[in-house]
């Protein structure tokens, strides 16, 4: 039997393919061709008659088209690649045939009707899918005629293989690059742990080496803030800024290429640029609200930032530390904002990082969410097949009732820089859903990261940011896992506006500044000491070092984003880079160089979902900053209130998915719509 074909509950990765996944598709992509073409032949202006019978033709392909894309994204190679551009055409013509039916849009339109003469009553969450959906094909050219049509069509194509193309460029030029050095002095500073994985990667040893350095960025940070090789910093550093902009695996023709195709695509919709067409369909609704957001944020931040620059100079022209590093470039701004951290708060990361354990953080992370949202997690690796040896399997319960699950989930925790893409993210494997036949599919997701290797038969250690990552996952997981909402189109994340997905990920990045949070998930990885009171108060007193200029990164990054999709091109801008250029002048305090090609690895607007969409981190960090406060408010040391709060928040955040309106679930949770300042104080910019 095909892994591919009827994939099971529980996917036989071990069965899985590139061959048997393109003997899958050849199969798959006609039938469900030929399951539309009936369906359209039946089609009623019912739920039952259009909605329901079109998500299950359309499941059995996307399910294993869904699995090509994990496994190429965490086991990249040739053969996927091959697999997947060679069936991803197909792909897209039968999608784009699918929401260019006239017949299945008459259907939607018409059952519209129905419902608001009371002919055919649906529910809330039914009736703004239903929206959705309407919305949807008119996004997606059902409209279109002739010439335009056919256009149009053409430009989906081309978008597709792009965005493919972008990220397998930025994996190749990212593996591509390897530093190699010899001698001790040369890697002077460098932490036994980041010596330990180098010396692995180059064979050697980790008093003697050789190390091999990668661009991988569990390598590239530490290696930043810690080598005293001021010539070696700048080979990474040039590296790392100007990644897929040569050669073969150059992204700069496919930016602007990109950018012109969405200007063209959103043109004949009728939006005046593809930020327009993107966001109508977002909360924000338009670019000037996007743009006020950005302005709010940078009033707030942008004074503070200047200082915190002027700071680290006058730090700099006063050490004592490698003075043959001034001025003060880019390649050592990371390993002087370090020293600096270091002297004013007296702790390093590296120290830090000595006191997360992934084992131990997991057992933190789970307790937490027992405390929160009545949950237990076990661990039942081994119960079913993986796509490599670290990754791991759980399984969720309710507190309440544990004799079954409620939900699963995999956990792949560590770089993998030849065959993984880098950062990390949360994928959907089985969406609840309350089959017709009355069978409940309960949920199952995948959490990924980057983390640190573990080196040897040592404990896999954690720096505080890693550990961060995995609750920002872990968060997006229990949106996806505690959902109670049956419509498959509207449980978990799905139906959820884009500016609001991030909501439930940054809530849980908070918990990692709550001290019985952090102790209970630390253990030393030489005395197994938890983290002691002191160490804890210097984290939290630097918990803002440098907040305004984190803050003013991202907005930077998301001004860049709405400048390319609603105003590129003009006289001023000659290319896609003279934008990010310019933005960098308004929002930037920290020195670049001429050569930097930031865009070129910007894989979340031109190889992902956030085009037109960057700025919805820090929309959704409004939204879930204001919820973290609703604990802030009630006492953190309160046991009784953040549990209360948190059965509330799992009730409304974590339930209801995308069948509600995203403010009116704010509104039930917190009794009021978001507001900006606990963003601001959080950041210590009020």
């Amino acid at each position: 039997m095909n892994p591919f074909l009827d994939i099971p509950y529980y996917p036989d990765f071990a069965e899985m393919t590139p061959e048997a996944a393109d003997e899958a598709l050849q199969k798959l992509l006609p039938e469900t061709k030929a399951a539309i073409e009936k369906l359209e032949t039946s089609a009623k202006p019912t739920w039952e008659g259009i909605m329901r019978p079109l998500y299950d033709a359309l499941y059995p392909l996307g399910d294993a088209w869904g699995m090509v894309g994990h496994l190429l994204s965490v086991m990249n190679s040739d053969a996927w690649r091959a697999v997947q551009e060679k069936h991803l055409p197909a792909v897209v013509e039968l999608f784009l045939r699918v929401n260019q039916s006239t017949v299945f849009y008459r259907a939607f339109c018409a059952l519209r009707d129905r419902d608001e003469k009371l002919l055919h009553t649906l529910t809330s969450v039914q009736r703004r899918l239903l929206a959705k959906s309407i919305q949807n094909a008119e996004h997606n050219g059902v409209a279109l005629e002739g010439e335009a049509k056919d256009r149009f069509n053409e430009i989906a194509r081309r978008l597709a293989k792009l965005s493919t193309d972008f990220r397998n460029n930025l994996l190749d030029s990212t593996k591509a690059f390897s530093l190699t050095l010899t001698q001790r002095e040369e890697v002077e500073g460098l932490p036994e742990s980041l010596l330990a994985v180098a010396a692995q990667a180059a064979g050697g040893t980790v008093q003697d080496g050789p190390w091999k350095f990668t661009l991988d960025y569990a390598v590239y940070s530490p290696f930043m803030k810690y080598s005293r090789n001021a010539r070696a910093r700048e080979q990474v550093y040039r590296a790392y800024v100007t990644r897929a902009s040569s050669g073969e695996h150059d992204n700069t023709p496919l930016i602007e290429e990109i950018l012109a195709l969405r200007r063209e695509e959103a043109v004949l919709l009728g939006y005046p640029n593809y930020a327009a067409l993107n966001l109508s369909s977002k909360m924000a609704k338009t670019v000037p609200e996007v743009d006020k957001l950005i302005s709010q944020l940078a009033e707030a931040s942008l004074g503070v930032a200047k200082k915190e620059a002027e700071t680290l100079r006058e730090f700099v022209e006063k050490s004592d530390v490698l003075t043959q590093e001034l001025p003060l470039t880019p390649w050592n701004i990371s390993f002087w904002v370090e020293r600096q951290r270091e002297a004013k708060y007296a702790y390093n990361e590296e120290e830090l990082a000595k006191y997360f354990q992934l084992p131990k953080v997991l057992s933190g992370l789970f307790s937490l969410s027992e405390r929160l949202f009545g949950i237990h997690i076990v661990e039942k690796t081994g119960k079913v097949p993986v796509w490599h040896p670290d990754v791991r399997f759980f399984e969720v319960y309710d507190a309440a009732n544990e004799k079954s699950p409620i939900a699963c989930f995999y956990l792949d925790p560590y770089s993998r820089p030849e065959t993984k893409s880098g950062g990390a993210w949360m994928n959907e494997f089985r969406t609840r859903d309350r089959r017709p036949d009355g069978t409940l599919v309960l949920p199952m997701a995948v959490l990924v990261c980057n983390q640190t290797v573990p080196v040897g038969d040592k404990p896999a250690i954690m720096r505080f940011s890693e550990v961060e990552t995995l609750f920002h996952e872990f968060g997006h997981g229990l949106q996806h896992m505690l959902t109670t909402e049956e419509i498959p189109e509207a449980s978990g994340l799905n139906g959820i506006e884009w500016d609001a997905v991030e909501v439930a990920s940054q809530f849980m990045e908070n918990w990692c500044y709550d001290r019985a949070t952090l102790q209970g998930l630390s253990a030393h990885v030489e005395t197994g000491e938890t983290l002691p009171d002191e160490l804890f108060d210097k984290l939290w007193a630097a918990k803002n070092y440098r907040a305004a200029t984190a803050m003013m990164r991202q907005l930077n990054f998301a001004a860049v984003d709405m400048d390319l999709y609603a105003r590129y091109p003009r006289p001023e801008w000659k290319d896609a880079n003279a934008v990010k250029e310019a933005d960098d002048a308004k929002y930037s305090t920290v020195p670049t160089i001429p050569e930097d090609r930031f865009l070129n690895s910007f894989s979340h607007i031109f190889g992902g979902g956030y085009a037109a969409g960057y700025y919805s981190y820090k929309w959704s960090e409004v939204i879930s900053a204001d919820a973290f406060a609703a604990f802030e408010e009630a006492g953190l040391d309160d046991e009784n209130a953040v549990r209360a709060i948190g059965r509330r928040y799992r009730e409304t955040i974590l339930s209801l998915g995308g069948g509600v309106d995203p403010e009116r679930v704010f509104k039930l949770f917190r009794g009021r719509s978001p507001r900006i300042q606990a963003i601001l104080r959080h950041a210590g910019l009020l």
